[in-house]
C-alpha cells in the first residue's frame, strides 16, 4: 500500500493542472469571444467607411468592400469643417484634463494627508455630488452660463467641468496609501505643503492620474448632451455636434460611408489614449481601494 501512495499523488497532481489549464483555455474563450462581440460594431464602423454608397445600401450587405475607398476619409473632412470642430474637441478634453488633474489632486491631498477639524465631514459632503444627476443640474446651470454670456462659447463646456468629485475620491483613495513618512521627511528638509504635494506626493500618484486623465478625456471628448444645449453657432461645435450636424444636413439618402469615415476618425483618438494609458489605469484601479482610512 505504501508503494502506490507516491504514484496516487503523482495522479493527483497531474490531474490538478490539467485541471487548471482547463479552467484557463476556457477563461480564454470566453474573453476571447465577449472581445469579438465588442470589436464588431467596431469593425462594422470601419468596413462601411471604405465602402461605396453603393455597397452601403446593397442587400444582403456584405463585410468586405468590393473596393477599399480610402477617398471616403478625405471626403468626410473636407465636407465640413470637420478640422475646426478637432480643434475645439482637442481645446476642451485638454484644458478639462488638466484642470480635473490639479483640482482633484489638490483636493485628495487636502482629506488624505492633512488634518483639520471637519475634514471627513466635508469630504462626505463633497463625495455625496455623485449621487446628483447632471440632467436635474442641467436648467440652473444653463441659466449660469447665460448670466454670464458664456452661451455658444466654450468656456460653458470647459468651466463647470474642471471639478469632479469622482476624481477627489480616486486621488484621495490613492494617496492614503502613501507612507506619511515620506511626507515627514520631507517637512525636516523644510518643504511646505505646496513643495510637498508638488515634489513629494504628485510623483508618487502617476497611475491614480494617469486613470483620472484617460476617464476625463473619454468623457469629454464623447460628451454631447450638455455641448447641444449651450453650443448653436458651428464655430464653436465639438466633435460629436459635428458629427450629428454632418448627418441631419443630408438631403436625400443618408451618405452612410462618409458617417463611418468620420466617425471613425472621432473614434481613433479614443482608441490611442486607452491603448497608451491602459496599464496605468489597470494600476490605478487596482490599487486607489487598498486603504480607506488617513
Amino acid at each position: 500500500m505504501s508503494a502506490l501512495q507516491p504514484t496516487q499523488k503523482r495522479k493527483t497532481r497531474f490531474g490538478q493542472k490539467e485541471l487548471l489549464r482547463l479552467h484557463d483555455l476556457l477563461v480564454y474563450i470566453v474573453l476571447s469571444v465577449v472581445g469579438i462581440i465588442f470589436l464588431l460594431p467596431f469593425a462594422w464602423m470601419v468596413s462601411n467607411s471604405l465602402k461605396s454608397i453603393k455597397e452601403i445600401y446593397r442587400l444582403p450587405p456584405t463585410f468586405i468592400p468590393d473596393t477599399l475607398q480610402f477617398s471616403n476619409y478625405i471626403d468626410a473632412w473636407t465636407a465640413t469643417t470637420f478640422d475646426r470642430f478637432f480643434i475645439n474637441s482637442v481645446i476642451v478634453s485638454a484644458c478639462i484634463v488638466l484642470g480635473q488633474l490639479f483640482t482633484a489632486s489638490l483636493a485628495g491631498y487636502s482629506f488624505a494627508r492633512l488634518r483639520y477639524p471637519g475634514r471627513d465631514k466635508i469630504f462626505l459632503l463633497y463625495i455625496s455630488l455623485l449621487m446628483v444627476p447632471f440632467t436635474v443640474l442641467m436648467i440652473p446651470l444653463y441659466v449660469q452660463m447665460r448670466h454670464f454670456g458664456w452661451v455658444n462659447s466654450l468656456n460653458a463646456v470647459i468651466i463647470p467641468f474642471l471639478f469632479t468629485p469622482w476624481g477627489t475620491f480616486l486621488m484621495r483613495q490613492f494617496m492614503v496609501t502613501i507612507p506619511r513618512e515620506l511626507e515627514d521627511a520631507a517637512r525636516i528638509d523644510g518643504c511646505g505643503f505646496f513643495r510637498t504635494y508638488a515634489l513629494i506626493i504628485l510623483p508618487l500618484t502617476k497611475p491614480a492620474l494617469a486613470t483620472l486623465a484617460l476617464f476625463t478625456f473619454l468623457s469629454s471628448w464623447n460628451s454631447f448632451q450638455w455641448p447641444l444645449i449651450v453650443l448653436g453657432t458651428p464655430a464653436v461645435k465639438t466633435l460629436p455636434l459635428g458629427l450629428y450636424s454632418f448627418q441631419a444636413q443630408s438631403s436625400m439618402r443618408t451618405p452612410w460611408h462618409l458617417i463611418m469615415a468620420a466617425a471613425t476618425f472621432v473614434v481613433l483618438p479614443i482608441l490611442v489614449a486607452f491603448v497608451v494609458g491602459q496599464k496605468y489605469y489597470v494600476r490605478g484601479i487596482v490599487t486607489s481601494g487598498i486603504k480607506g482610512g488617513g
